[in-house]
This record gives structure tokens, sequence and C-alpha cells, in this order.
């Protein structure tokens, strides 16, 4: 025999849709646009590739610490 399952009732909200999300569900997003955003608009930020490109030697430092 089965038991039976008891769910909470929930409250009715005027449009009829409990959403409730962490501060955090739109703050995330919201910083990060933010930051893409003031990235593109500010272009004197902006610096002319090197002969060895920022992922190149990021690649290489992680080789190094991972072969310790």
């Amino acid at each position: 025999m089965s038991a039976p399952t008891y769910s909470r009732p929930r409250a009715a909200t005027p449009g009829g849709v409990d959403s409730r999300l962490p501060w955090w569900a739109l703050a995330l997003p919201t910083l990060a646009f933010i930051t893409l955003l003031v990235l593109i608009l500010n272009p004197a930020d902006a610096h002319a590739a090197t002969s060895e490109p920022a992922i190149t030697h990021l690649v290489e430092r992680v080789q190094q610490l991972v072969t310790r």
C-alpha cells in the first residue's frame, strides 16, 4: 500500500506564476553583460596582437605547472 503524498498549498500570486529567483540569478548575468559592454565600448584599452599571443603564454604556463 502506498502512502499518500502531501504537497504544500501555494499562495496564489496576482499573475498566477510563482517565480522566485535568488539574488545572484539576476546579478551575475547583469555583471557579465556590463563587463563585456565596457570592454567593447572602451577601445583605448584594446592592444594590437603581439608576436606571442596571450593564449599561447597561458597554455605554456599551464603545461609548466602540470609537469611539476
